[in-house]
């Protein structure tokens, strides 16, 4: 099978992280030769493997070791909950159906022998490349070797990582691709972000909830009894309204008061949060001002003050959360409160969203209609 790519907006920051079945190291012999798809396998393998340990590894192991607690650090300042990946000890998943997995990344060829081995007929991956660069995934000798199987599916739907906004314009594309992969391949299907805390588990939730009938709060409850993980329900949320609403912009204005600083930025909002927007300053009024245009919906962010970063004790805050992180947010409505999209929009981004029948049927067909370039 090919190993297909659907490609979005890209993004330079690494990603997160948990563990649970764990990568065994091993070493492959390399036959020289005619290249036979037995061959091919082999030396796809021997790109990502090596069969001996030295010094030069061990310190590679080191470097391993610091890029995960630095990535795990990142993690959780952008997901505002303490998260941890060691890529180090190899990739890990959970079922959280008999046909559907959650997990990290494949990091060696190898990896697709092992889901081969527990029936996995599509891999489904959410990683952009600068995420696979930080922990120097080769993803080409992994799809070169699941290529060499006509068995199995490699298949790349890229989604920014740390960046709620990312993951709400970005879902309907995935799961479209993801539900017409299922349809085609059967079998267990395997999602996987960088840590399979994030993206992978929220992706899998909204197919779950738009394309296999749960309600929102059980699927979720089941993930959770299965992986622990961090998927953001506000993003699937305000996927769903959207979809079945459309997407309304209004002009919102951020404001940070004070001369006394040198410059002014905003992370989160909808560019994610390993990223910053840069606030001009107004000196009549002696305000930093960013004016931007929104989709409906609720958004949270920060101020990065001369590096540091800030809430703004004047605008709304999001209570403190277990982690004691907290942020500001926006909420951008409707301005008829009372029509129709928005007491829709309300029901679905709320506590407890519950899909009519019809409105169930509209999102498939919505899902049905999404070219795979899309």
């Amino acid at each position: 099978m090919n190993c297909l790519y659907l490609h979005p907006r890209s993004s330079g920051l690494p990603v997160q992280s948990f563990k649970s079945y764990t990568r065994q190291p091993s070493s492959y012999v390399n036959i020289p030769g005619v290249m036979n798809t037995t061959d091919l396998r082999q030396s796809v393998v021997l790109k990502a493997i090596s069969g001996s340990t030295s010094s030069t590894e061990m310190d590679g192991a080191k470097v391993e070791e610091e890029k995960s607690e630095i990535y795990s650090n990142n993690m959780t300042e952008a997901m505002g909950a303490v998260l941890t990946y060691r890529h180090e000890l190899g990739m890990n998943y959970n079922f959280i159906r008999p046909d559907l997995i959650v997990g990290s990344c494949l990091q060696t060829p190898e990896d697709v022998d092992k889901l081969r081995n527990i029936g996995v007929k599509t891999i489904f991956c959410l990683q952009q490349d600068p995420d696979l660069e930080y922990f120097g995934v080769d993803i080409a000798a992994i799809c070169e070797y699941a290529n060499t199987y006509d068995d199995i599916q490699h298949l790349r739907a890229e989604i920014r990582d740390f960046d709620l906004f990312d993951l709400r314009m970005r879902l309907p594309a995935v799961v479209s691709k993801l539900h017409k992969a299922v349809n085609q391949n059967g079998g267990v299907t395997y999602v996987h972000c960088t840590a399979g805390l994030g993206r992978a588990p929220a992706t899998a939730l909204a197919y779950m909830f738009w394309v296999q009938g749960y309600k929102l709060g059980e699927a979720h409850d089941l993930l959770l009894s299965k992986r622990p993980c961090f998927p953001k329900l506000d993003a699937i949320k305000s996927a769903t309204a959207d979809i079945l609403t459309g997407l309304k912009k209004k002009l919102v204005t951020l404001t940070w008061k004070g001369d006394n600083c040198s410059t002014v930025e905003i992370s989160g909002l909808d560019i994610g949060w390993g990223q910053r927007m840069p606030l001009k300053f107004d000196g009549e009024q002696g305000l930093w001002i960013l004016e931007r245009e929104l989709p409906e919906g609720h958004y949270e962010y920060k101020y990065v003050v001369d590096g540091e970063w800030l809430c703004n004790k004047y605008e709304l805050m999001t209570p403190s959360n277990k982690d004691g992180h907290v942020n500001n947010y926006i909420q951008v409505l409707d301005n008829d409160p009372d029509s129709f999209n928005a007491t829709l929009r309300k029901r679905l981004t709320g506590d407890e969203p519950i899909l009519t029948k019809n409105e169930r049927l509209k999102i498939r067909e919505t899902l049905g209609a999404h070219s795979d370039d899309d």
